[in-house]
């Protein structure tokens, strides 16, 4: 194994990382932090099936993780491009590490929040310099694959976690949840840990220090041969063009086709439903008349289909490309969003449960619908932006991912339960509407990006039928202003 394949690695596993969703179905979590929403749990014949869990206070506890993480994305960006991918991804694992400590030891809702808050910021630093680091470590050939590390052990981290809800919630004395928010801990002090011993990527090295002989030095570690001139040069050359004022340079229309993948990808990805699953999956086995520990195991196994899935995609993704495998997922996620409309429609109402045999059918639709996401949008949510985007704007145009994926999902977490309650079953067509929208956005706009080099990329714009016009167009411009310059020298 190289060291390039032993960074990433090292640098997914510790990546694995705790969701709440189990948390906020556990009982003597909600009777302390949320007793309204408890008393409305306990009883199965009052209250709108839909609105059971509809709190503004549950809403702040879960959404206050994202909008701490878009602030400190925009914080990251500053820390990758000046000190280097590795000294954002030490600073999100000791913040997450203390954020995990003070969540598990709340005594009340505000201290509650201060450690999700934490363990936001923790968030927004390493989802802002990981996928950066993993693709400019990654050979073209296996990028793909790599950088799928980072969705695998997310996804291995949510199935953790869920283990570890299902086993915390049969505690005698109501303190479980304390063990499965202290359990974040583990996790954060392996990312903070390991990623002392791990290197900086060669585009950081030059771009930083300049020091093209250490560069080239790791280049030919990690990539196990002496044969790395060519690459070398290429990221030289990209150094040497990289912007002093970034987030001012990828606003420019050279940019554009980089800038509107940097925005939509990320927060097309949110848009998908996946967020409704992702918090709410217990609440939702739940609501259709599953029981608090049988809800848990229900997620535990959607969790696994997903890991299942994100591990067939790291096969895949280098041999069949990002397009082809966004267009599967995304029929198989509308397929699946429309099943699960028509039976919520015909068979849950406001009151009371629905029939074993179609909750069963939920749980496969679930399992389906998770399965699609992890085929296609969860990994390449993050895969095509850090391959998108040139060394010059690279740590803007990640922050700007980031910030608009944080951003969504704050918006979204604030109105999901909202939106549950109101639309109830149609929830489900309207994001299956959405995933159409955004299958088609993929079929026309994203080329094809698998084995292409980081810095070659720019030259799949120039040759894509529509943005092409806009690269084109931007460099004629420039042509022509250099032109005039020396005519009037």
């Amino acid at each position: 194994m190289t060291l390039e394949s032993q960074g990433d690695f090292n640098h997914s596993v510790l990546l694995c990382n705790f969701k709440t969703g189990g948390v906020t179905a556990m009982s003597s979590f909600l009777k302390k932090f949320f007793p309204e929403v408890h008393k409305r749990t306990l009883n199965r014949t009052q209250g709108d099936n839909y609105c059971k869990f509809n709190s503004e206070l549950l809403t702040l506890f879960t959404s206050s993780l994202y909008l701490s993480g878009l602030i400190a994305s925009l914080f990251a960006s500053t820390v990758t491009r000046k000190f280097g991918r590795r000294m954002s991804i030490l600073i999100g694992g000791a913040v997450f590490l203390a954020g995990s400590g003070i969540g598990a030891a709340s005594v009340n809702l505000e201290m509650l929040i201060l450690g999700r808050v934490l363990l936001g910021i923790g968030v927004g630093f390493t989802n802002q310099a990981i996928p950066v680091y993993l693709s400019e470590l990654a050979p073209p050939q296996h990028r793909g694959a790599f950088n799928n590390g980072f969705e695998i052990c997310v996804g291995l981290g949510i199935l953790f976690a869920n283990i570890v809800n299902y086993a915390t919630q049969k505690i005698e004395g109501g303190w479980g949840w304390r063990v499965s928010l202290a359990m974040a801990a583990l996790p954060s002090s392996f990312l903070f840990i390991g990623s002392i011993f791990l290197p900086e990527t060669p585009n950081s090295i030059i771009q930083h220090t300049g020091d093209i002989r250490k560069a080239a030095n790791l280049l030919k570690r990690i990539r196990g041969t002496d044969d790395i001139q060519a690459e070398l040069e290429d990221l030289i050359a990209a150094a040497n063009n990289t912007a002093s004022k970034p987030f001012y340079t990828i606003f420019q229309p050279k940019y554009r086709p980089q800038l509107v993948m940097a925005i939509a990808i990320p927060n097309f990805q949110l848009l998908t439903g996946i967020s409704l699953l992702g918090f709410y999956s217990p609440i939702l086995f739940r609501t259709i008349g599953f029981k608090e520990s049988a809800s848990l195991m229900l997620t535990f196994f959607t969790r696994i289909a997903a890991s299942l899935f994100n591990i067939i995609v790291m096969v895949l993704v280098d041999r069949v490309g990002r397009r082809p495998l966004f267009l599967v997922g995304g029929v198989q996620m509308i397929v699946a969003e429309m099943v699960l409309g028509i039976v919520l429609a015909t068979q849950l109402g406001d009151h009371g449960g629905m029939s074993e045999g179609y909750g069963f059918v939920v749980f496969v639709m679930v399992c389906v619908l998770i399965a699609g996401f992890s085929l296609s949008w969860g990994p390449f949510g993050w895969l095509v932006p850090s391959e998108v985007l040139s060394l010059e704007t690279r740590s803007a145009g990640q922050s700007i991912a980031v910030v608009g994926n944080f951003t969504s999902i704050f918006v979204f977490s604030q109105l999901l339960l909202a939106m549950l309650c109101r639309l109830k079953y149609a929830i489900f067509f309207f994001y299956a509407g959405l995933v159409f929208i955004m299958t088609v956005f993929v079929f026309l706009f994203l080329p094809e990006m698998k084995n292409v080099p980081l810095e070659r990329i720019d030259q799949l714009w120039k040759e894509h039928w529509f943005w092409k016009k806009i690269v084109s167009d931007e460099m004629q411009t420039h042509a022509n202003s250099e032109t005039s310059n020396v005519d009037c020298k």
